[in-house]
Parts: C-alpha cells; sequence; structure tokens
C-alpha cells in the first residue's frame, strides 16, 4: 500500500513540475533569463531521474527496499539473495530502461527535425517493421535466445538502408521520397510477419507478441553488452548535429546556401538514429510512444532550439521507460513496458496539449 501511495505523490510531482517549467519556459523564452530557467528545468528533470532509478532499485517481488539497497551500496553487509537481486536483476533492467528511453527520445527528435515531419518517429523509416519481421521469423523456426535480440538489430539495419537506398536519387535525398519509401517497405515487411504470425502456434505467437510490445522482464547483463557503448556514442554524436538541424528546419534552397549538405547531413543522421533505434529495439523490442512524442513534450518545455530539445528528449525519454516499467512491475502484471508507456503517456500528452491551445499557444 505505502509503495502505492508513493508513486501517487511522485505522479502528482511529476505533473505539478511539468507544468510549472512549462509556464517558467513559456514566460521566459524571449528573455535572458530563459537560458537559466532550461537549465533549471533540465536540472530538476535529471533529479526526478535519478529518484525514479533509485525507486526502480527498490521495487519488486522480493523484499529487498531502500535499506538494502543503502547496505549494498555503502558496502555494509548484504546477503547473498539482496546483492543478486540488486546486482544481477535489478541494476541491469533498469539501466536497459534507462538506454532504451534515451535512445528513442534523441532518435526521435533528430528525425523530426531532419523529416520536418512531427509525426516522425523511429519506427518511421521501417526500422520497427525490420526487426518485428526477423523476430517472428526466428520465433517460428523456434531459433535459440541469443538469436533474437541479434536478429531484431539486423533487420533493424537493414530495412533502413533498404529505404535510404531507395530514396537516394542523383546525389540527394528527398525527404517525400525518403518517407514514402519508409512507408512502403514497412507494409511489406508488415505482411510478411503477419504471414509467419498465422502460421505459428499459440506458444510462439504470445512470445512474438511481448516482444513486439516492448519488454524489459528478464534483461540481464549480456543485453547490455554489445549495445550501451553504441547507444552512448550515438548520443553524444547527435549533440554535434544541434545546430544543423536548426538550419535544416528551413527550406533546401535556404539551408543549401547558409552552407549545409544537407545529403551528407541527412545519411549522417539517418545513420545515428538508425543505431540508436536498432540498439533500443534489440534490448527492450518495440517500445511506442516514446520517440513519438517524447520530443514534442520537450519543445513544449525548451522551445524548438534543438540545441535543448536534445538533451531534454534524452532525459525524459529515459524518465518515461524507467517510469513505466516501475509501474508494470508494481501494479501491472509485467506488462510490456511499451504498452505502459502508451496507456499512461498518452494521456497525458493529450492533456497538455489541450492546455496549451486553450491557452493559444498551439
Amino acid at each position: 500500500m505505502k509503495w502505492f501511495l508513493y508513486t501517487l505523490f511522485i505522479g502528482w510531482v511529476w505533473s505539478r513540475f511539468l507544468e510549472l517549467m512549462i509556464e517558467i519556459a513559456k514566460d521566459t523564452r524571449n528573455h535572458i533569463a530563459g537560458l537559466s530557467m532550461k537549465f533549471i528545468s533540465f536540472l530538476g528533470l535529471l533529479w526526478i531521474l535519478v529518484i525514479v532509478f533509485v525507486l526502480s532499485l527498490c521495487v519488486g517481488d522480493s523484499p529487498i527496499g531502500f535499506e538494502d539497497l543503502w547496505d549494498y551500496v555503502s558496502g555494509t553487509s548484504s546477503s547473498e539473495t539482496t546483492v543478486l537481486v540488486i546486482r544481477d536483476i535489478r541494476l541491469p533492467r533498469t539501466l536497459a530502461a534507462l538506454l532504451t528511453g534515451s535512445a528513442l527520445g534523441v532518435s526521435g527528435a533528430m528525425l523530426q527535425g531532419m523529416l520536418r515531419n512531427p509525426l516522425a518517429s523511429p519506427f518511421l523509416l521501417g526500422i520497427s517493421s525490420g526487426s518485428g519481421v526477423c523476430v517472428v521469423i526466428l520465433f517460428s523456426l523456434n531459433s535459440l535466445a541469443y538469436w533474437i535480440p541479434l536478429g531484431a538489430w539486423l533487420g533493424a539495419v537493414v530495412s533502413a538502408l533498404i529505404v535510404f537506398c531507395i530514396a537516394y536519387d542523383q546525389k540527394r535525398i528527398s525527404l517525400e521520397r525518403l518517407i514514402l519509401s519508409g512507408v512502403a517497405v514497412s507494409s511489406v515487411l508488415g505482411s510478411v510477419q503477419a504471414i509467419f504470425l498465422l502460421r505459428s502456434d499459440d506458444t510462439r505467437i504470445q512470445n512474438s507478441l511481448t516482444w513486439l510490445s516492448g519488454t524489459l522482464a528478464g534483461r540481464e547483463w549480456g543485453d547490455l553488452t554489445f549495445t550501451w557503448i553504441p547507444i552512448v556514442l550515438c548520443l553524444l554524436c547527435s549533440f554535434v548535429f544541434a545546430k544543423q538541424l536548426n538550419l535544416a528546419l528551413l527550406d533546401d534552397d535556404t539551408s543549401r546556401s547558409l552552407g549545409l549538405s544537407l545529403t551528407r547531413l541527412r545519411i549522417l543522421i539517418g545513420v545515428c538514429a538508425t543505431l540508436l533505434t536498432a540498439c533500443s529495439v534489440c534490448i527492450a523490442g518495440l517500445v511506442g510512444f516514446v520517440g513519438l512524442v517524447i520530443p514534442h513534450i520537450a519543445r513544449l518545455l525548451c522551445g524548438g532550439n534543438f540545441v535543448y530539445v536534445l538533451p531534454f528528449s534524452g532525459v525524459l525519454g529515459a524518465l518515461t521507460v524507467v517510469a513505466g516499467d516501475l509501474i508494470a512491475r508494481m501494479y501491472l502484471w509485467e506488462l510490456p513496458v511499451g504498452i505502459v508507456t502508451a496507456l499512461f503517456g498518452s494521456p497525458f500528452f493529450i492533456y497538455l496539449l489541450r492546455k496549451r491551445r486553450m491557452e493559444g499557444n498551439v
């Protein structure tokens, strides 16, 4: 019962904090003080992320709480069960949620800027369909478990590569062709995925749907061994493109007149976003909502400058997935985290949009 009350309190504090930060950012966006308020907002988000991270290490089926976590961190005597649960079960799962959320948030923000499309997401380029069809095929063939993440990663990368090859024409990449290519490739791969699902038995269908919904259950250190380094490197590289993304929001002729190579930028951003999404898919499956909606929430907090949108999207994405996994473990019978993030995040985003529209800002 106490964890339920704690969660309600944290949710209320989180919602009030976002409302306050949006009001402050709106009032100070055109003033010098707006820079300091963005910094304060960012520090506040980091602080909430730390709190939720610690809570995630203290909550689970085993009766191991904050006192046991403190004993483990401080180096005092801890039982073997406590060490096993915290170090080998809860910590890798929480880190997996953090890496997945930050990767999807930043990749979604970059793609929305590159494609000049507010409905763009990391899965627009056929990444979800490519990884999904590979995973379903592997489940249908009853492949070994360690082939599933590798197949998901390869499927995501290959499908994105096909989309970019189709969109590339005469040494340039058209945004319209890129979007339409992604839709076409996703449709074809989705059809193949449906065929294999229909030909599978019930157990394999359930395993496939669980993975396709995005799940962090049973994540271990081995699931992060080959993914955390590409995610961290791509997150750092994404900040290099922030100012170029601001220029890319202009039309093509204006961007080129300012010295921006749009083809090179789109290829680099596509590679970076694809690697981020592929690695997150490799860890947690297809976690929806985060890559599409988190960049919009970030822009509500800090404006449209990608120098601020990218780090805000990374922190908000990590916070969303960690909190969603925490809620799923506590109350929702270990539902896949992708379902939880969409179930709770989308209504909150609709509330923010209605609030801004009533104020005449949207």
